[in-house]
């Protein structure tokens, strides 16, 4: 059975996506079998890995989730993109955001990410949840399917801060829908490094 990891904070430009698509690199490196999920309508980790093509797709996270709402049945296999290197993708695009919305009338709104991964996890060693900037109900899924979360952070004052609210809300989510949520560790960076 898949371990469940997400990579979450509510502030952008923290490198979720980065560590999404570095971790699953170095994990399929070591020959585990990986699922991303890119849970962000930016798109950052399914582009990185290619898929600059998810806006015109039919075959993204945003129309597994809107079939479940929908009560539809369709097979989760069908939308996973498969990379020679042992690493799956389940793309996302800029409708995600509006599923965001459409969440918060849905029946079992916090698990409809937990029903998609439900059938296919068994399939993977490990799946990696790539969540977008915020603590909304696409959030509160991935929290709600996950085993453990990854924190990326910049090490100064206003980011700390912001990160209270973060394990707040994580732990609001291990009390009231997923009992088994523990926070796996933290990726300090510094945000005033330049690469160029």
């Amino acid at each position: 059975m898949a371990r469940i990891i997400s990579i979450v904070n509510q502030k952008g430009g923290t490198g979720k996506s980065a560590c999404t698509a570095n971790l699953a690199v170095g994990l399929a490196q070591k020959n585990m079998k990986v699922l991303i999920v890119d849970a962000d309508p930016q798109s950052d980790v399914s582009a990185g890995f290619g898929y600059r093509d998810c806006d015109d797709s039919n075959e993204t996270l945003t129309a597994l989730m809107d079939a479940v709402m929908k009560d539809e049945d369709i097979p989760s296999e069908c939308f996973i993109r498969h990379q020679a290197e042992g690493i799956d993708i389940i793309c996302s695009n800029i409708g995600l955001a509006g599923t965001e919305v459409q969440l918060v009338n849905a029946m079992s709104r916090e698990y409809v990410l937990k029903q998609i991964l439900y059938g296919i996890k068994d399939q993977y060693d490990v799946v990696i949840i790539d969540c977008m900037p915020s603590l909304g109900m696409i959030t509160i899924n991935a929290l709600a399917a996950s085993d453990e979360v990854l924190i990326p952070v910049e090490a100064s004052y206003l980011p700390i801060k912001g990160l209270q609210q973060l394990l707040k809300t994580i732990g609001k989510v291990r009390k009231q829908i997923n009992p088994k949520l523990q926070v796996g560790g933290y990726f300090v960076y510094d945000g005033r490094c330049s690469y160029e």
